[in-house]
């Protein structure tokens, strides 16, 4: 294919187009924001590590602004990619950019990149605008646009996600972090042929943002909860029953916290804290572990703090999880497996309408290095 055409993509709310001097003072405004920590720029450049458009932290050297403008973005035209100002549509102020880098010609192949100002966060600018960057540069010849994300990143990802991207799996070490230390990225693409966006998800977002009865509320976990998580995870009574049982390390649980949102939007589990709902204190976790999307069976575990135990805050927590899980996920089937020495556990399965299957011989490895056995329970949908 020959270079891409330099001209202007309009979507409902954005302009697309090339930079110019008139944005030099908005891209200092948003540098400046971001280096002040007044504002967060959303995105970065691509591979989430920077490149033309890499992130607006740069620009707040006004000389650096207008080196993007006049020397940076038309060099990277020349090379063969492209990058473009993602404009209001009306107004034709800055809101970020957009761009392609590490093009392929043989293979057809880019990759995308995005930034947005912090006064542009929250609209969902950036998918609208990857959407539409993607959409063009597969009308006029790629064959394969690729998107990376930090596992951190849930933003960067929902925004594959609204422009169409499939995620393909983590790429090990295939970024850089402070001080040039390797950090794994998740990979999204797009194909020809591919359905425009928003990808279908297994996992979707909770009504509301929370699932709530009045007394427990279940809220998505975040890296906010990595200290009251690590609290109760370094408990022998709780990592004694996890896979594998050895207490986590701080830094462990941080960084779970902290790509939790990952795995929802992979639909590989949807991890919740357990809440006080009016108080909103941190209570323990739920989960929803989506292990057969083919036949729509999930696997339900939890844990409580100490102080939360007794009050019937796990049984609410597994009903509103499983209310969820079959009225929003549509899911068929809900197991769960308690050790058969943990008869509060079961009780709390059995409270919320599940129904003991058997027992299941050696199922987990044990905390002493042997093997335990499970209860096995099961509730399925229209049984509650």
């Amino acid at each position: 294919m020959g270079g891409l055409p330099r001209e202007e993509l309009d979507t409902v709310r954005l302009r697309l187009r090339a930079p110019a001097r008139a944005d030099v003072d908005d891209l200092v405004a948003a540098g400046r924001a971001v280096a002040a920590g007044d504002g967060k720029a959303a995105g970065g450049g691509t591979g989430g590590t920077g490149g033309v458009v890499g992130g607006c932290a740069g620009f707040a050297d006004p000389a650096r602004a207008r080196t993007f403008v006049d020397v940076e973005a038309p060099a990277r035209w020349a090379a063969g990619g492209a990058v473009f100002v993602v404009a209001d549509r009306d107004t034709d102020r800055l809101l970020g950019c957009v761009e392609l880098d590490r093009y392929l010609e043989p293979l057809a192949q880019a990759e995308a990149g995005y930034w947005l100002a912090p006064w542009a966060l929250g609209k969902g600018f950036g998918g609208e605008a990857v959407a539409a960057l993607t959409d063009w540069a597969l009308q006029h010849g790629l064959a394969r646009l690729e998107l990376r994300a930090a596992p951190a990143d849930a933003q960067r990802q929902r925004v594959a996600l609204a422009a169409g991207y499939r995620r393909e799996g983590v790429l090990r070490g295939a970024g850089t972090g402070p001080g040039g230390t390797r950090r794994d990225l998740v990979l999204w693409a797009r194909l020809t042929g591919d359905p425009a966006g928003p990808t279908p998800r297994l996992l979707p977002d909770l009504p509301g943002g929370e699932l709530s009865d009045g007394v427990v509320a279940l809220h998505p976990l975040d890296r906010t909860d990595a200290d009251d998580a690590y609290q109760v995870l370094r408990l022998p009574e709780v990592y004694e029953s996890s896979v594998p049982p050895v207490a986590p390390t701080r830094a462990q649980v941080r960084d779970s916290c902290e790509t939790a949102q990952s795995q929802w939007l992979a639909g590989a589990a949807a991890r919740l804290t357990v809440r006080d709902a009016p108080s909103d204190r941190y209570a323990g976790e739920i989960v929803l572990h989506y292990t057969e999307p083919v036949t729509a069976n999930a696997m339900v575990g939890y844990h409580l703090a100490p102080a939360w135990r007794g009050r019937g805050f796990a049984t609410r927590a597994v009903r509103l999880l499983a209310g969820w899980a079959f009225d929003h996920v549509r899911l068929a089937r809900l197991y769960a497996g308690a050790d058969v020495r943990n008869t509060a556990s079961q009780a709390v399965l059995e409270r919320a309408g599940f129904r003991r299957v058997g027992r299941e011989l050696s199922r987990r490895p044990g905390a002493d290095g042997g093997r335990v056995d499970d209860v096995l329970y099961e509730l399925v949908a229209g049984s509650a």
